[in-house]
């Protein structure tokens, strides 16, 4: 059952890369990368249902990484301006965050492996009998937006972590790794827009 698990996510993974890829061709030929608000007036008519759904799916692609998170991130802030962006990002990423965990530590080791790496668990799993050593690496890393954010909500799931903490942590450690991804992705397409011109 856990690679069925672990066959499934990889093939819903490859399929949102592809997703993202294609979509990155079609924001590069309308220009969107230039010029968000073409996107913005492609969406205006779904003023409360359109925040509503891209937090659905930053909140799903938490738990099931179907698009690659930056690339989901770099979208809210084209979409929706750069501060409702972050909010809406924001918001999705906490709560897909917490739900991870409450499923981690519902189901446990088997489906922490099944989400994630053989490579990934095996470094970690060795660092969480000592449950203060974990909860200061888990600070450290949480903060980084280069660091496997969900590997890391689940192997704490597995911790004797109080959800509190976990989600103090999480809320107080998400908005720099959001924002970096959020505007570094953007400026980036930017970037490149230009310098393809």
């Amino acid at each position: 059952m856990k690679s069925k698990i672990k066959i499934a996510i990889n093939i819903l993974s490859l399929i949102g890369i592809a997703g993202t890829i294609f979509l990155c061709i079609c924001f590069f030929r309308l220009e969107i990368f230039n010029n968000p608000e073409i996107l913005k007036n492609i969406l205006s008519e779904q003023v409360y249902l359109g925040p509503l759904i891209f937090i659905f799916l930053q909140l799903i692609q938490v738990v099931i990484p179907i698009i690659p998170g930056g690339a989901s991130a770099a979208a809210g802030v084209l979409i929706f301006g750069p501060f409702w962006g972050f909010v809406y990002n924001y918001i999705g990423i906490i709560l897909g965050s917490f739900l991870l965990f409450f499923l981690g530590r519902t189901y446990g080791k088997p489906f922490a492996q099944a989400f994630i790496s053989e490579k990934t668990f095996n470094k970690y799993i060795g660092k969480l009998d000592d449950n203060k050593k974990w909860d200061t690496l888990f600070i450290i890393l949480i903060f980084l937006p280069i660091a496997p954010d969900d590997a890391l909500v689940l192997m704490s799931s597995l911790t004797k972590i109080k959800f509190r903490k976990f989600a103090l942590i999480i809320l107080l450690g998400k908005p720099f790794a959001i924002f970096i991804y959020s505007f570094g992705l953007v400026h980036l397409g930017q970037f490149l827009t230009n310098l393809l011109h």
